[in-house]
């Protein structure tokens, strides 16, 4: 059986994550797991517990372990737990407690340097929120030194700037993502 890589996007809320995921994907014809934090708050709203974060986190990665059968060499995940321990952090405080899930091959962070659109679930628009938040985020990834790269830039430079280090981490193995901080 042929490993599969994992390849996580993580940042604030309204940087393409779910665009782009959804971009990679079909540039590399595999599936991309969509968010499940996204689908649970439509139901029951944004006012998130901590045991709704645990069931979120939950959610999301029984979402990527059921794409992996169906993954063609790597697996697009829209986020993964470490960003809803960033959630967490963001909404509720300290650490979230609870199982801690496999940690994805390469975390793509989206930098919040493009417009946020309100698309009626986001919260953090004012910009101080918004770089405390996307401060959150970095911590969780230097916490746990996971592999990472930060991108920026239009659209067509963060899809190519993405496609250039899942080619990489690829053909290099997981050791081979460079880490950034």
């Amino acid at each position: 059986m042929t490993r599969v890589s994992i390849v996580a996007l993580h940042g604030v809320e309204s940087t393409g994550k779910s665009t782009l995921a959804a971009e990679l994907a079909a540039a590399l014809g595999t599936v991309w797991v969509p968010e499940y934090g996204r689908d649970y708050c439509l139901e029951h709203g944004t006012d998130c517990t901590a045991e709704d974060l645990q069931a979120i986190a939950r959610g999301q990665q029984q979402r990527i372990a059921a794409a992996l059968p169906e993954a063609q060499g790597v697996v697009i995940t829209d986020t993964d737990w470490l960003m809803t321990r960033a959630w967490h952090r963001m909404m509720i405080g300290p650490d979230m407690a609870g199982p801690r899930y496999p940690i994805a091959d390469l975390y793509v962070h989206l930098a919040p340097d493009v417009q946020w659109i309100d698309d009626g679930l986001r919260l953090h628009a004012e910009a101080r929120e918004r770089f405390r938040f996307d401060a959150l985020c970095r911590d969780e990834l230097e916490r746990f030194g996971v592999n990472w790269i930060e991108i920026a830039g239009d659209w067509s430079q963060r899809r190519a700037a993405a496609l250039q280090a899942i080619a990489a981490l690829v053909e290099g193995g997981a050791d081979s993502a460079v880490s950034c901080g």
